[in-house]
C-alpha cells in the first residue's frame, strides 16, 4: 500500500496538554501489550505495518512536527514537509509530488490518504486494503470510505450514497451540518465522511497540474507558500 497520513494539527484540541510542536498524536496515551506507552502515530504506524510489512509510508506534516515524528518513528519513514499550512489539497498534492519524484511511485498505483491518528481496530486496514483495490480497479477517479453513523454528529460531513449497497456511486456531499439536519442525513442512509479515500496516483497529481503552476516536487515546495488555502473536499 502507498500510504499518506494526514498530520498537519495544530494541536488546539487537547490544549494545553498539546500543541503545535506536541500535538495529541504524539502523546503517548495507550497501553502495550508490553505494558509501555505509545502514541497515536506510533500506534497507527505500527497498525498499518501489521496488515501490510512493504507498505510505503509517508506522513505530511509541517516542518514543526518532523523532530518529534523521528523519535518516534525512526528515520526511515517517508516525510512530505509543509514549509506552512495551506490545507489539505495543497499538503495532498505536494505528498503525491514526492511520491512519485522522491519514492519513485508510479503514476497508475493507487494512493490511499487518511488521518494519522485515527482510534481504530484490525478491521479500518483490511478496509483501506479493499479500498486500494477498488481504486486500482475502478474507472471512478475517487473512491472514499464512508463510516456508519452512530449518531447524529455535527463534527462529520456526511456522504449521501446513491444506493444501499456496500459498494455505490455517491449522490452527494453535505458539509458539517446541524444536529437535525445530520439525523436527517442518517435516515437517507448516509455515511460520515471520515476523509479516508483512495485514488490513482497519476489522477491527483494531474489535477495539481492544472491548478498550480509547477514542474516537480522540488518547485512545488519551493513555491508551497504561495498556494491558495484550500480543503482536498472542495
Amino acid at each position: 500500500m502507498n500510504i499518506i497520513l494526514l498530520s498537519g494539527g495544530s494541536g488546539q484540541r487537547l490544549w494545553p496538554l498539546s500543541n503545535g510542536i506536541r500535538s495529541k498524536q504524539f502523546i503517548k496515551i495507550f497501553h502495550t501489550e508490553d505494558g509501555g506507552l505509545e502514541s497515536m502515530v506510533q500506534r497507527v504506524y505500527r497498525q498499518i505495518r501489521e496488515a501490510d510489512p512493504e507498505a510505503k509510508i509517508t506522513i505530511a506534516t509541517s516542518k514543526a512536527q518532523i523532530s518529534s515524528i523521528h523519535n518516534q518513528l525512526g528515520e526511515n519513514v517517508g516525510i512530505s514537509m509543509e514549509p506552512c499550512r495551506r490545507d489539505t489539497f495543497p499538503a495532498i498534492a505536494l505528498a503525491v509530488a514526492y511520491l512519485q519524484d522522491v519514492q519513485g511511485v508510479t503514476g497508475e498505483e493507487p494512493v490511499i490518504v487518511c488521518p494519522v491518528d485515527p482510534y481504530v481496530e484490525k478491521d479500518y486496514f483490511e478496509a483501506l486494503r479493499r479500498l486500494e483495490e477498488r481504486a486500482a480497479q475502478s474507472a471512478a477517479h475517487l473512491v472514499l470510505m464512508g463510516m456508519e453513523p452512530t449518531y447524529p454528529s455535527e463534527k462529520y460531513g456526511y456522504i449521501i450514497p446513491k444506493t444501499a449497497e456496500n459498494i455505490s456511486p455517491v449522490e452527494m456531499f453535505k458539509e458539517k451540518p446541524d444536529k437535525e439536519q445530520a439525523a436527517e442525513y442518517i435516515r437517507q442512509g448516509a455515511l460520515w465522511n471520515g476523509g479516508v479515500f483512495a485514488f490513482r496516483l497519476n489522477y491527483v497529481l494531474q489535477k495539481a497540474h492544472e491548478l498550480i503552476e509547477f514542474t516537480d516536487y522540488e518547485d512545488l515546495l519551493a513555491k508551497y507558500e504561495t498556494l491558495q488555502k484550500i480543503s482536498f473536499d472542495y
